[in-house]
């Protein structure tokens, strides 16, 4: 039979640490194996020779005296390897979640989530998952949404294959575009070629379609 998981709590309000030891305790699969007040006394704890804390989550305020939960993550996770992190803090910054992700935190839960998601969480990040607060999770995406390579801006055509893009969908024709614009009726007919090329199409019809969909009259 596995080993029960072993959980260490990192959080400076007392009433808080009774909640979720409540909560722990409750769990035939969980274990509170130590509980602090502040990151340096956790650290120095787990940095002791030979260690008798062996946690395997983490759970971490971010808001603490002395040492900030966001500085004590890379520390907490070099003294103890093995052990995931799991924020369960009441900030719902987004400076602090996406600082506490890219530091490696296996999850982030809010204090306000209900003892059921706190111990689901836990059971998800000992599992290989990431556990997330519901608004969290939202933010995320959206973030992640937001750094997305975005559809290019750059204009394919140059602005006189533009000019001529736009007169071939008034309907004028080759000859009448070349008077319109004072040049040749061979440049006319280079530059519809290269309209074609780079829209991949081909005929006008096709491009006067594709460039509309593509907005580029709009640009």
């Amino acid at each position: 039979m596995k080993h029960k998981i072993r959980i260490l709590l990192i959080e400076d309000h007392p009433e808080y640490r009774e909640v979720i030891e409540l909560a722990l305790n409750k769990e035939p699969d969980m274990e509170l194996i130590a509980q602090f007040g502040s990151a340096e006394a956790a650290l120095h704890r787990l940095q002791e020779r030979p260690c008798r804390v062996e946690p395997d989550i983490i759970l971490l305020d971010l808001h603490l005296p002395g040492m900030s939960g966001l500085d004590a993550l890379a520390l907490l996770a070099k003294a103890a390897p093995p052990a995931r992190i799991i924020i369960l803090t009441q900030s719902d910054r987004e400076s602090d979640v996406l600082r506490a992700i890219t530091r490696g935190a296996a999850g982030y839960l809010l204090k306000s989530a209900s003892r059921r998601a706190i111990i689901d969480g836990i059971r998800m990040v000992m599992a290989g998952g990431a556990s997330l607060d519901a608004g969290v999770a939202r933010f995320i995406l959206k973030t992640l949404r937001s750094h997305l390579p975005e559809k290019s801006t750059e204009h394919p055509l140059s602005k006189r294959e533009m000019e001529i893009l736009t007169l071939l969908a008034e309907g004028l024709v080759q000859k009448e575009i070349a008077l319109k614009l004072n040049i040749s009726i061979t440049t006319v007919v280079t530059h519809i070629n290269h309209i074609y090329e780079k829209l991949n199409v081909t005929n006008a019809p096709a491009a006067i379609n594709k460039a509309h969909l593509s907005g580029l009259f709009n640009v």
